[in-house]
């Protein structure tokens, strides 16, 4: 499946909110990333039409299956390269985790 790099993005805040928090609603995504609450909508919409998460409106945010599953492995992929940057190439925590979240997006 083809998705954007904010697709992603928003497929992993959801997963790391859901497993801080057990619920998401756009308010708390619209805090972790600092814009506005239309662009979340949106973007949520957007990844409603493909089938990765469900919601209603001023409900609850949930990945499918298929979303949980994207999520994952956008997760993974950024962990990873966070204990790369870290650990051998000894690389700031702050630029580790930037650079990772960058990276994770075109491996």
């Amino acid at each position: 499946m083809e998705l954007t790099k904010s697709m992603e993005d928003y497929l992993e805040s959801i997963y790391i909110l859901k497993k801080q928090k057990r619920y998401v609603r756009i308010k708390d995504i619209v805090k972790k990333f600092n814009i506005a609450a239309a662009s979340v909508t949106e973007a949520i919409l957007k990844l409603s039409n493909k089938n990765l998460v469900e919601h209603e409106k001023y409900g609850y945010i949930d990945l499918t299956e298929k979303g949980m599953e994207e999520a994952k492995r956008v997760y993974s992929r950024h962990k990873i390269l966070y204990r790369f940057l870290r650990s051998i190439l000894q690389v700031s925590e702050s630029n580790a985790e930037n650079d990772a979240c960058e990276m994770e997006h075109v491996i």
